[in-house]
């Protein structure tokens, strides 16, 4: 199993992932267009050349969902029963098509479930950094995980 059973989590540790992405112009047109997401941040170069940034911002949801997904190999797949949320999302820094985005993940807590004996929920502050080790996304997850099997 490449992801963690709830009981190898640990308070407080931070796990750094290896696997990283660079984002594409592509990744950006096809997300937003799929996601029905008409801002014209995202997919017209003449707007977004006036604006403060001076170019297309990669679709922040698009970069939330990277960001976690370069953290499942090493926590949730298949330890995962299913996420329960995800709180305080946050983008201090843009994403621009050509960043190269990393992450890493921090357990904050974990706890037993009280319904159900074999899981536990798990949860994390994951982290996307670019390049230039500026945090791009942070956000709190939880996650309802299995326990090893007995």
């Amino acid at each position: 199993m490449a992801g963690r059973w709830f009981e190898q989590f640990v308070d407080g540790e931070t796990i750094v992932h290896d696997t990283r992405r660079t984002v594409t112009e592509t990744d950006n047109v096809i997300f937003t267009t799929l996601s029905m997401n008409p801002a014209a941040i995202h997919l017209d170069h003449d707007y977004s050349s006036q604006t403060e940034f001076g170019k297309p911002l990669m679709n922040s949801v698009f970069t939330l969902g990277l960001v976690v997904g370069l953290t499942i190999a090493d926590t949730t797949l298949g330890t995962t029963v299913g996420n329960l949320g995800f709180e305080e999302v946050k983008y201090p820094k843009p994403v621009f098509a050509g960043d190269t985005i990393r992450a890493e993940t921090t357990v904050v807590a974990k706890r037993e479930s009280k319904s159900r004996p074999t899981q536990g929920i798990v949860t994390f502050i994951h982290r996307g950094i670019n390049q230039r080790n500026e945090v791009v996304c942070e956000c709190r997850r939880l996650a309802l995980m299995m326990k090893a099997p007995a």
